[in-house]
């Protein structure tokens, strides 16, 4: 399977490098800053590129060139041209520059191979018959990747390893707090991982990249100030991006928007708290109301509902804009995008759910917010995931060198 992610938007002011560095430390400011323009772009060329920095066509050039020396980008001359003179090159993140990208869940791991452009060169998934301890997901992901080796050789260079984990991540390390699902308690996967693999490896909780996918590339594109909110099997995960940045908290664990209150006279969370947004909102709770097994057809199910399905679903609704309404006064967003089956709650009553949140919100906090349902569908872990992988070469495109 191959795909390219959507363009990013334009960037809405010129992006100029630090007075009072050094001249390396510039230069690398400058590389880090055209290489993130470009990355998971369709194409910019050399003029948008000295216009989005307010650097010069010459540094541009040799900026490009330094990019395209170590690989990570190259240049092709434009289709067409309305310009007078000789059209600008444009330039493009390298396909071949890739990350691996992990997904535990409670029945099996998902492994992918993403380019640095955004082409998702392969995609597996390998299936278990229980939640698998950190150990067997580290030594899945060695064997796909022993399996994709065919893949991997044919001129591809991976760079690292990111993993999208249904639970509280420690930053500073990579270790998995929690993650009740899964049945994983302080476990190194970062460090199990780069062990299994040689790579070096980064984990993050799997909401929060989702946040920041839809946010590149997804429903939150150009919208600085997002809340993501996303509902499987597993639960009720969130993230948010503030200032076009995630928002992370002292250790990484920002962003549990399932286990706020939304009713204090609910049922008691696995996480030992009454009346969670996961207890009250949940996938398991909506299938046994439709009489169902299977959520890939809860869209197509909430389109014929019987008064018992409507009654839950409008409950959920309910539920779930109280959970909004905190997060919209506390946090201010201008977009709130629902994944997974909230989504479907969404596109079943989408008035109500608005009306909900409007009627219960700080007027001041709610008259410009939106809510939208996610767009990268069953991706937008893969495609987390590798921006998480990618964090550093981004930052530091020279770091590919060691």
């Amino acid at each position: 399977m191959t795909e390219a992610l959507p363009a990013q938007p334009p960037d809405a002011a010129p992006m100029r490098p630090p007075l009072g560095s050094n001249l390396d430390g510039v230069r690398q400011h400058n590389l880090g800053t055209v290489l993130r323009l470009v990355h998971g772009m369709q194409g910019r060329s050399r003029s948008e590129l000295t216009r989005a920095t307010g650097l010069s066509r010459s540094t541009i050039g040799a900026l490009v060139g330094e990019l395209s020396a170590l690989g990570l980008v190259s240049e092709t001359e434009p289709r067409e041209s309305t310009g007078v003179g000789r059209p600008s090159p444009v330039v493009r993140a390298s396909s071949t520059i890739v990350a691996v990208t992990v997904n535990p869940e409670v029945d099996g791991v998902s492994v992918g191979v993403v380019g640095l452009d955004g082409t998702v060169h392969r995609q597996v998934r390998h299936a278990t018959d229980a939640p698998p301890s950190a150990q067997e997901a580290a030594r899945i992901v060695a064997n796909v990747l022993d399996g994709l080796r065919a893949v991997l050789d044919t001129g591809l260079r991976t760079v690292a390893v990111g993993a999208a984990v249904p639970g509280s991540v420690r930053e500073v390390d990579g270790v998995v707090r929690m993650a009740p699902h899964l049945e994983w308690v302080d476990e190194p996967f970062a460090a199990l991982l780069e062990d299994a693999t040689g790579l070096p490896a980064l984990v993050a909780n799997d909401a929060s990249l989702g946040a920041n996918a839809e946010h590149l590339f997804g429903a939150g594109r150009g919208i600085g100030d997002l809340i993501y909110l996303n509902g499987g099997a597993g639960g009720i995960g969130g993230g948010v991006i503030t200032r076009g940045l995630p928002l992370l908290g002292g250790s990484g664990y920002a962003g549990e928007l399932g286990h706020t209150v939304v009713n204090s006279a609910g049922g008691r969370c696995h996480c030992g708290a009454i009346g969670c947004l996961e207890t009250e909102v949940s996938q398991a709770r909506l299938l046994e109301a439709l009489g169902m097994h299977d959520p890939h057809i809860l869209d197509e199910a909430v389109r014929h509902l019987d008064a018992k399905g409507r009654a839950e679903v409008e409950r959920q609704l309910t539920y779930l804009a109280v959970g909004i309404r905190n997060a919209v006064n506390i946090l201010n967003p201008k977009r709130v995008v629902l994944g997974g089956f909230l989504g479907v709650l969404l596109d079943a009553a989408p008035e109500l759910l608005e009306a909900e949140v409007r009627a219960q919100s700080l007027k001041a906090s709610a008259e410009q917010v939106d809510i939208v349902r996610a767009e990268l569908g069953s991706d937008v872990l893969t495609i987390g995931a590798a921006e998480l992988a990618f964090t550093r070469l981004i930052a530091e495109p020279a770091a590919l060198l060691r």
